[in-house]
């Protein structure tokens, strides 16, 4: 039965929040002061609602460009105005940090979108009726919603969605879910194809002629080989890197660029830096211009890319890399006593155990780089009552049209 509520904010997922007595009800692509119809969301969910239509219109909502949207679950925002949209965005860091009691001088939000995401995971399954679907998972569900057309990829992945359903196309047979990584390189497009065990020789064949045909710079599976045409190499300032295959990378170009310019800077003129949680090196590479760098991460495929790319690059200062779990084995104080500078770059859950040993080092200049605002603030909470002051905190939007913020600062001591 449909039920009228009136919005009274945007919540920090990008949902509508109605207040209804002591309960707060989450109703997507609502904005503040706008009168909606809803419906309950079928299952467990009393807190959740159905946009079914908008009643009243808030002055700042705009017409959503992609054709998918409210149906796809990649974006949460395309119908907010850009002012109030950059001020809700910051303010998720302002009012987490906030909550935590981090006391902290938030700077203006960087737009990092650039040209586009420049990788992407389609999920490829077999729908009713024994039909094929390639697409982004459903908001708010595991449903696929098969896509022919994203506006927010980088034009670098142009063909990158025809290359997706060409390569599932072959594989559903096995019945098992697919996900299908297609990375934007200098070379061409990169795919790698997970879910699908191991294949039988004329699969494998089935996938090279997939990848000649789609000229794709490179094809693995589980990361395994199947056929390589080129190098799948990215730029990191002066550098040129050969990806691993399904490594971590930067959504956008701009946004990598963004947080770099941001932990250099940070970083000010130290003479010897650690690089935790350095991936393939995106701000290793670029420290190592002027500074002597360790880096250290888990994925060992990401280090030995890392440690070719400095090795092959002329005019970098020395750059070592070391593969290390950082959950289990922290640095410890006694080893973090000759850096005149850390920077980290965690995962989601952030980094409790590394930032403990940090706080009770000597470090001059610590560089916290985030793309979850709560487990940044718990980790910032450690520093400080360890004795370091933080000096600023600047968020940047790479994942536009999302809630996800990233975020980097600097603490001294």
């Amino acid at each position: 039965m449909a039920e009228l509520l009136t919005i009274d904010h945007v919540g920090h997922r990008g949902d509508g929040v109605a207040i209804d007595g002591a309960q707060s009800i989450f109703v997507p692509y609502t904005l503040a002061g706008e009168t909606v119809e809803v419906e309950d969301v079928p299952g467990n969910h009393p807190d959740r609602r159905r946009l079914v239509r908008v009643t009243q219109e808030s002055p700042e909502r705009i017409t959503p460009f992609c054709p998918h949207f409210g149906v796809c679950g990649g974006c949460a925002i395309q119908h907010w105005n850009d002012a109030p949209y950059r001020t809700w965005k910051r303010n998720i860091v302002v009012e987490t940090l906030a909550q935590a009691k981090v006391a902290a001088e938030v700077a203006p939000l960087l737009d990092a979108h650039g040209a586009g995401r420049r990788r992407i995971t389609l999920h490829g399954r077999m729908g009713t009726h024994e039909v094929l679907k390639v697409g982004f998972a459903a908001a708010g569900s595991h449903d696929i919603i098969p896509v022919d057309r994203c506006p927010i990829l980088d034009p670098a992945l142009d063909g990158a969605l025809e290359a997706a359903w060409a390569t599932a196309e072959p594989l559903i047979s096995i019945g098992k879910p697919l996900d299908i990584q297609v990375t934007a390189t200098l070379n061409g497009l990169d795919i790698d194809v997970r879910g699908s065990g191991a294949l039988p020789t004329s699969l494998i064949t089935a996938l090279s002629r997939v990848a000649e045909k789609h000229r794709l710079t490179r094809l693995t599976r589980h990361g395994e080989l199947v056929l390589q045409r080129g190098s799948p190499e990215i730029a990191i300032g002066k550098v040129k890197v050969v990806l691993p295959p399904g490594s971590f990378l930067q959504a956008t170009v701009k946004g990598e660029e963004t947080l770099a310019a941001l932990v250099r800077e940070h970083c000010g003129r130290a003479k010897h830096i650690a690089d935790l949680f350095c991936g393939v090196g995106p701000f290793a590479l670029r420290l190592a211009e002027k500074a002597r760098v360790t880096a250290f991460d888990s994925d060992a495929g990401a280090i030995t890319a890392l440690q070719k790319a400095a090795q092959s690059t002329p005019g970098l200062k020395p750059l070592k890399a070391e593969a290390r779990d950082l959950f289990r084995r922290p640095l410890m104080p006694q080893e973090l006593r000759d850096y005149d500078a850390v920077v980290f770059d965690p995962p989601r859950q952030g980094a409790q155990a590394l930032v403990t040993q940090l706080a009770a080092s000597k470090v001059p200049v610590v560089v916290a780089v985030s793309c979850n605002a709560a487990t940044f603030a718990r980790d910032a909470k450690i520093l400080i009552d360890g004795g370091y002051k933080i000096a600023s905190v600047t968020p940047v939007d790479q994942f536009r049209h999302t809630p996800h913020v990233e975020l980097v600062a600097r603490f001294a001591r």
